[in-house]
């Protein structure tokens, strides 16, 4: 798992997307959305930098290393279907990610460290890897520690989750089911894939 530490808003201000969800992240996004930096230039950007600038997206938005995204690469090129989406599907099929989108957090860096800490069992096991792959008909639950599920409580009451097809959340219960595979309009990220797969097939 790669783990960003830097500064979140100059990333989101880079790629031109909100890639870090956090609040400082966003807020200085929506004021000043122009790339970092003194005396920037609108200037055109090359193919090859528009294709690494995607690749970055997906690797930044899901907290993937270089060898990760490569494995996830092969992995969706061998794979039947469009290899741009089969990608990104994979990469939202990881157990952080549905973390985060089921709304038990606000962003996936908090995912993961949750995840890490042992807080989320998938059908009753304790899974500890963010990368964890999971399938249609998993239940994603909390850790039976009145601590950890308050927590999680309070964030799914301040942040309510959006409404999605393929992961519902029963909030009471604190029991998150994935009902199906992600298709490709349930990626989250605005991201051109094609350009991605274009650009490591070389």
């Amino acid at each position: 798992m790669a783990r960003y530490t830097g500064p979140k808003a100059r990333v989101n201000r880079r790629l031109g997307a909100l890639i870090f969800e956090n609040a400082g992240a966003v807020k200085a996004y929506e004021r000043r959305q122009q790339p970092p930096g003194m005396h920037t230039r609108p200037r055109r950007t090359s193919n090859y930098g528009l294709a690494l600038m995607e690749k970055q997206k997906i690797k930044r938005y899901y907290g993937l290393g270089e060898s990760q995204l490569r494995r996830y690469f092969g992995k969706a090129t061998r794979m039947k279907g469009n290899t741009a989406e089969e990608l990104l599907i994979l990469c939202e099929r990881r157990l952080d990610n549905v973390v985060r989108r089921s709304g038990y957090t606000t962003t996936r860096p908090q995912a993961r460290q949750g995840i890490v800490h042992g807080h989320f069992r998938v059908n009753g096991v304790k899974v500890s890897s963010p990368s964890f792959q999971v399938r249609a008909g998993d239940v994603v639950t909390l850790r039976d520690k009145e601590q950890i599920q308050n927590l999680y409580r309070s964030n799914i009451t301040d942040h309510p989750p959006d409404s999605l097809d393929w992961v519902t959340l029963d909030a009471e219960n604190l029991q998150a089911t994935v009902q199906g595979i992600p298709g490709p309009d349930d990626v989250s990220l605005p991201v051109d894939a094609n350009v991605v797969v274009e650009f490591m097939s070389r």
